[in-house]
């Protein structure tokens, strides 16, 4: 009974922010910067790269779910890339949908009613 009642009492929240405000701008004008700026090819902010972005200039090692929580707490947002490359050419895209496309799809082989089992095919 060391404590009692009172050592189940909240300690306060279970994950504090540990890089100070001061720190926090600091990484986000390193994030201005851009990853090319810190070694990597592509313009693409992952959660893995922030975690090491912040280990190499403030020397904290976060988790990926926390750096996620670090983020969040501080107004910034998950985004999922349009995954398109640099490159794509849309009207080339375009003119492959209305003229290719369409020829692929009329050569495919038509499915008539079949039957699920392999055992016994086309049962009535």
């Amino acid at each position: 009974d060391e404590g009692g009642p009172r050592a189940l009492w909240s300690q306060g929240p279970a994950s504090l922010s540990r890089l100070s405000e001061k720190q926090f701008a600091q990484l986000e004008a390193e994030l201005a910067k851009g990853p090319a700026a810190h070694g990597w090819e592509d313009q693409r902010w992952t959660l893995a790269r922030v975690k090491t972005v912040i280990g190499r200039r403030f020397h904290l090692t976060y988790t990926i779910q926390g750096v996620r929580k670090l983020l969040v707490r501080n107004g910034w947002s998950c985004q999922v890339s349009a995954r398109r490359a640099m490159e794509r050419d849309d009207e080339a895209v375009a003119g492959w949908v209305k003229e290719v496309w369409p020829c692929a799809e009329d050569s495919r082989r038509r499915v008539g009613p079949g039957s699920s089992s392999r055992t016994r095919p086309a049962f009535p």
